[in-house]
């Protein structure tokens, strides 16, 4: 059964959804085990074209899975997770938006912000809703330190986001698999669009781009930074945030969050370390859709902000390539030298 936003929003509040996942791979399995332990939620199944990908899921999360959307339309959904490969996202949101079904899409949103688009416009025609799975906004201790700078007169934001080499990495670099979460984070805690980049990207092992430094300045004058590489020997996922009146730092992994305040002219300060839940993000991503779903209000990660943070990592790709473009255009041309025979 197929249900849109507008039929009967009391009754739809009252009965169990019934979701299905598409992709089988460690986060689209993740987010069937989640799932599948959520109140008022039926796990209808989880599609792949891979059969190993559909065992692995069965044993994980130990409910049905399909080889093929149709399979999956055919047993009933009333949501679905995309957790496809990116190039999918948005073959697949269309053929489930056209259906009436309310649709979470792995971030991020899609290959190319036209695209991006393409699904929101869709999603709105269609009266669904459409959440996208920036899932590092439901870490407590992103929370905490979003609450912490709440009012404040945000100066600077630094993130660092490394690790080692991903092995199942192998179509996208380090700006869409990692940068693009903290790219969000800075419009999320600046509340401010970001309008200008200044991106450094290398390639040391991999053939795309795992190493990156990006610096932003949001409309509302914010300077940002963000450190990501595939080259560290651990992960580490912190962030920074000064403000006039303060200077917070999170510990993303550990879930540690310091705030240092009453600044004196003296150089000392005040500093205490600030309560963080311990809820698990992607259960509280799936929670906050779900709601989305069942309320018809606004998802927490709008389709609009998932296209405007893939827009902006777009742009830390093609920066260096126009600016090579340019700079190969406009250098000087060598005056031939006269060979006198």
């Amino acid at each position: 059964m197929v249900v849109s936003r507008g039929s009967k929003a009391g009754a739809d509040q009252a009965r169990l959804l019934r979701v299905g996942v598409v992709g089988a791979g460690i986060m689209g399995t993740n987010h069937g085990r989640v799932l599948a332990g959520l109140p008022g939620i039926e796990m209808v199944g989880i599609v792949d074209p891979l059969a190993e990908h559909r065992t692995r899921a069965e044993q994980h999360v130990g409910c049905k899975t399909f080889a093929d959307l149709d399979a999956l339309f055919a047993a009933g959904v009333d949501a679905a997770v995309i957790a496809a490969p990116t190039h999918l996202h948005h073959e697949v949101a269309l053929t489930c938006i056209a259906k009436g079904i309310h649709v979470l899409v792995e971030k991020p949103v899609a290959s190319t912000v036209e695209e991006g688009r393409e699904i929101v416009a869709a999603a709105k025609a269609a009266g669904v809703t459409l959440m996208i799975g920036h899932v590092e906004r439901f870490n407590p201790a992103v929370a905490a330190v979003k609450k912490a700078i709440a009012g404040e007169d945000i100066l600077s934001i630094g993130i660092t986001r490394v690790g080692p080499f991903p092995p199942r990495m192998s179509n996208v670099g380090v700006v869409i698999d990692l940068a693009v979460h903290d790219i969000d984070l800075i419009r999320w805690f600046t509340e401010s669009d970001i309008v200008e980049v200044q991106p450094q990207l290398a390639s040391a092992i991999a053939e795309r781009e795992d190493i990156a430094l990006l610096q932003f300045r949001t409309a509302s004058g914010v300077l940002a930074h963000i450190n990501t590489n595939w080259l560290t020997p651990f992960k580490a996922r912190t962030v920074t945030v000064a403000t006039r009146g303060k200077y917070v730092t999170g510990d993303l992994l550990t879930r540690q969050v310091t705030e240092c305040f009453g600044f004196k002219t003296d150089g000392s300060y005040s500093m205490r370390h600030l309560p963080v839940g311990q809820d698990e993000p992607l259960r509280a991503e799936l929670t906050a859709f779900l709601d989305a779903v069942r309320t018809g209000g606004v998802p927490a990660v709008t389709g609009e902000e998932g296209v405007a943070s893939l827009e902006i990592a777009i742009q830390c790709l093609e920066a260096p390539k126009t600016k090579a473009a340019t700079s190969a255009a406009s250098a000087p041309r060598a005056t031939p030298r006269k060979v006198v025979g």
